[in-house]
C-alpha cells in the first residue's frame, strides 16, 4: 500500500469515527430490522461464556470410561439413552457454586458481560420454567435457579447478563435423532418428530418468554439450529427472531438462527468458533474460544491455552473490530477451575492497566497486516499494542498525518519521540519491552 493511499484510509477512518459511522450497526448477517442496543456491546470488548450443566458432573467420563469431544457433548458422544443420562439430575446438588464469586472472577478478568448456558443441546434447563420439569429446580436436589442468581449478580456488579439457549434439544419429545438406535443413540443431528415442528416453536417461545421475563438478559446467544437440526427452515428462525423482538426490542441476538444456511438475516452479529478471523469481519462480530480443549468442564483436560495466547486473542478481536467471549467450565460442585481463576486473574492486571487500548474502541486503522502486532484506535487516538518489541528501539508504524504526541500507556506522562521517514513514522521506544506479552504506545492525532 501506498504511503498516500495509507493518508487517505486514515482521513477516512477518522472522519468516520467523528460521525459515528464507524460503528453503524450494519449487520453482515443480513437486513432484518436491528433495533438491539449495540453500543454496550461494541464497547465491552471481553466477555465470558459459561458452560454449565449435567455434563459437568459426567465430567468426560462414562461409567468409569473417559470420552472423546467437548465435555457437553457427552451424552451423544457416549450413546447414552436419555432417560439414563436424565438420572444425572438427581444427584446434581452444586452446594459450593456462588453466584457473587463467578461474577467477581470475572469482573476482575475485566470482562464486562456473561453469557451463561439456560439451556444447552441436552435440553436440560438450567433455570426456573414451567415448560418442562426437566430443570434445575424441579429435578434437582438443588432445588436453586442460577440464572436468577447470576443475572441479580450481574446487576450488582455492573455486568450484562446474557442467556444462552440451544434450538437443538436431544430431550424434548418434539425432536428426535436422525440416526434412530434406542439403544445406541447419537443425538446429532436431530430432526422434528411429525407434527413436532410447531409444537417446538411454541415450547421456545414459551421458555424465551420466561428467560426474558424472568432475567432480562441483554443478549440471547442462540445456537446449533439449521445445522444440529435438521427440518428448521427460515420461518422457524423468523418466528424466533419476531417474537424476541417484540418482547424486548433491545435484546441483541447472535446469528445462529441461521447460521449454516443460506437466508441471512436473523441476528444482529457473526460468531466465528475457536479461532479470531485475520484482519476480522465486516460488520459486528464475536469469536468464542475455550480455555483449555473444551467448552464446560472435563476433570481430564488440563491443556491449557497460555495467558500470552488468551490475551493476544483478545487484542486480535478487538484490533479487528469484533468482541472476545472466553469460555470457563465449573465442576459439578460449582467451582470454577483454578488454571481458568489464575488466567483470567492475569489477563484482569493487564487491562487494568491498558483497557483503554481495549475498551470502546474500534478496528485498526490501517488496511493492512502490522508487524510489530496490532492497533485500535478511537476519535482523536491510535492504540498499538506492540506484541513483538523492537530491540533496536525503533519501532516502524505505516505513515499517519498529524500526530501531535506519543507516550507509553503506562507512563502518559514521558514523551517519546516520533518522526516521518520513507516508510511511515518512526517512534523511539525503550530498549525492553514495558510488558512481556503486549505493550501499548498511543499516538495523539490533532484535528478530532
Amino acid at each position: 500500500m501506498t504511503k498516500r493511499k495509507n493518508y487517505i484510509g486514515w482521513l477516512v477512518v477518522l472522519l468516520a469515527l467523528g460521525t459515528g459511522l464507524a460503528g453503524s450497526q450494519a449487520s453482515a448477517a443480513g437486513t432484518r430490522k436491528h433495533t438491539a442496543d449495540m453500543g454496550w456491546w461494541r464497547a465491552a470488548r471481553f466477555g465470558m461464556f459459561i458452560h454449565w450443566g449435567l455434563y459437568s458432573q459426567a465430567a468426560g467420563y462414562w461409567h468409569g470410561k473417559a470420552i472423546g469431544g467437548q465435555g457437553p457433548m457427552i451424552e451423544s458422544m457416549a450413546h447414552v439413552p436419555k432417560k439414563q443420562f436424565a438420572e444425572l439430575a438427581k444427584s446434581f446438588n452444586p452446594t459450593e457454586f456462588s453466584a457473587h464469586q463467578w461474577v467477581s472472577v470475572a469482573k476482575a478478568a475485566g470482562m464486562k458481560y456473561l453469557v451463561f448456558t439456560c439451556k444447552h443441546h441436552g435440553g436440560f434447563c438450567m433455570f426456573r420454567t414451567k415448560a418442562t420439569h426437566y430443570n434445575v429446580v424441579d429435578a434437582t436436589p438443588w432445588h436453586t435457579d442460577p440464572c436468577a442468581a447470576l443475572a441479580k449478580a450481574c446487576r450488582q456488579q455492573g455486568l450484562r447478563f446474557c442467556a444462552y439457549y440451544s434450538v437443538m434439544d436431544w430431550h424434548t419429545p418434539y425432536q428426535t435423532p436422525v440416526v434412530a438406535n434406542p439403544r445406541h443413540p447419537t443425538y446429532v443431528p436431530m430432526k422434528f418428530t411429525p407434527g413436532g415442528q410447531g409444537k417446538y416453536l411454541q415450547y421456545m417461545q414459551t421458555q424465551l418468554d420466561e428467560i426474558i421475563t424472568q432475567y432480562h438478559p441483554s443478549l440471547i446467544w442462540f445456537d446449533d439450529s439449521s445445522w444440529g437440526l435438521y427440518g428448521w427452515n427460515e420461518h422457524d428462525a423468523r418466528t424466533i427472531f419476531d417474537f424476541v423482538r417484540r418482547l424486548d426490542p433491545t435484546v441483541i441476538m447472535n446469528d445462529r438462527l441461521d447460521k449454516w444456511s443460506k437466508f441471512r438475516g436473523y441476528g444482529d452479529y457473526r460468531t466465528p468458533e475457536g479461532y479470531v478471523p485475520k484482519g476480522g469481519l465486516p460488520g459486528a462480530w464475536e469469536t468464542c474460544m475455550t480455555m483449555n480443549d473444551t467448552w464446560g468442564y472435563k476433570r481430564g483436560d488440563h491443556n491449557y491455552k497460555t495467558v500470552a495466547t488468551l490475551l493476544t486473542n483478545l487484542i486480535e478481536c478487538a484490533s479487528g473490530g469484533g468482541n472476545f467471549l472466553l469460555d470457563v467450565g465449573p465442576t459439578d460442585k460449582g467451582v470454577i477451575p483454578q488454571p481458568q481463576v489464575q488466567r483470567l486473574r492475569a489477563i484482569g492486571h493487564w487491562l487494568k492497566t491498558n483497557g483503554d487500548a481495549i475498551y470502546n474502541t474500534h478496528r485498526s486503522p490501517f488496511g493492512e497486516p502490522l508487524m510489530f502486532g496490532y492497533a485500535t484506535c478511537k476519535p482523536g487516538f491510535i492504540y498499538l499494542e506492540v506484541t513483538r518489541w523492537p530491540h533496536d528501539g525503533k519501532l516502524l508504524v505505516p505513515p499517519v498525518r498529524h500526530i501531535t504526541k506519543a507516550w507509553l500507556l503506562t507512563k502518559p506522562s514521558k514523551p517519546l519521540h516520533f518522526a516521518s521517514s520513507s516508510g511511515g513514522v518512526i517512534v523511539d521506544v525503550p530498549a525492553q519491552a514495558p510488558d512481556k506479552i503486549a505493550s501499548v504506545v498511543v499516538l495523539q492525532v490533532a484535528g478530532q
